[in-house]
């Protein structure tokens, strides 16, 4: 299993990430692509990394005329970035069994990366627990109740207020209303809980000889997209194989996002065919 992290930027406006080339201003939308991943045995590191730029358009409105463009939600006009330029971390980790390591080297992880003059740091998908459908009911949280009851959500919340960081928290199991979801919290540099995205689409996979797996057998599917202003711009968050349906993509980009952010855990049998691949179809 790899854990990883799909980032887009999406700006009408001059950027620069780090200390990364500036790009000019254009007319239309640009689209900045990072993507890292690593083998989950390997060494947590943070990856600061530039791809390549895309040009994307969107459709400003729907067309009665055009019925391929029927689903397209009409276009806002793409607010202001509060930022021209900042810093983002890819924070790669090694999950194990043991939930307080994952947690202290998760936060290990976050400040390593804060003291390079980070202002955004991403996790992987399900970085507080095995990937399982065993594990998942035993290291699920009560986000909502915080606290005790979710430990790995306030060291998130504890971390981004004492270090001043936006952190899209990878996602971790939740338990809500005698249901699992797997779940992304977003901290702002306040420490307080900005969204919460809910796994969107449940990855049920039946290759013979090579890998069956179900999510649907334990876990149960969001219901919302999810956008949120935070102090480095508009995030539109998605959760791994969210990022195989467009139309998540191409609603955030009509609702004014600045960054896609999809926190992954792609299997090595798809992972290496389809999780580049698809960052680029997402958004074209």
């Amino acid at each position: 299993m790899r854990a990883g992290v799909a980032l887009s930027r999406l700006s009408s406006s001059t950027f620069q990430f780090g200390n990364l080339n500036q790009f000019p201003t254009i007319y239309k939308p640009n689209l900045l692509q990072l993507s890292s991943f690593s083998r989950s045995s390997n060494p947590s590191n943070i990856n600061l990394s530039k791809k390549k730029l895309f040009h994307t358009v969107s459709s400003a409105m729907a067309s009665s005329f055009m019925p391929e463009q029927a689903r397209v939600p009409p276009a806002i006009e793409l607010p202001t970035p509060p930022v021209t330029k900042f810093k983002i971390a890819l924070c790669q980790l090694s999950v194990t069994e043991d939930k307080e390591r994952n947690i202290s080297h998760a936060r290990k992880a976050i400040e390593e990366a804060a003291e390079k003059g980070v202002d955004l740091v991403l996790l992987p998908e399900i970085w507080n627990s095995p990937y399982s459908n065993d594990s998942f009911p035993i290291y699920a949280e009560d986000i909502d109740s915080g606290g005790d009851a979710s430990p790995s959500t306030a060291m998130l919340s504890e971390v981004a207020h004492r270090l001043q960081i936006t952190i899209v928290g990878g996602s971790i199991p939740e338990r809500s209303g005698g249901r699992l979801y797997n779940t992304c919290c977003v901290f702002g540099k306040d420490g307080k809980l900005r969204a919460k995205h809910r796994k969107l689409h449940l990855f049920d996979i039946d290759i013979p000889g090579q890998i069956t797996f179900k999510e649907s057998k334990t876990l149960t599917a969001g219901e919302n997209p999810t956008i949120v202003d935070t102090d480095v711009g508009r995030i539109g968050i998605g959760i791994c194989y969210d990022i195989r349906f467009e139309e998540l993509a191409m609603l955030y980009a009509a609702r004014g996002a600045h960054l896609l952010c999809y926190p992954g855990a792609f299997n090595m049998t798809t992972g290496p065919l389809h999780w580049e691949l698809l960052q680029r179809a997402s958004y074209l």
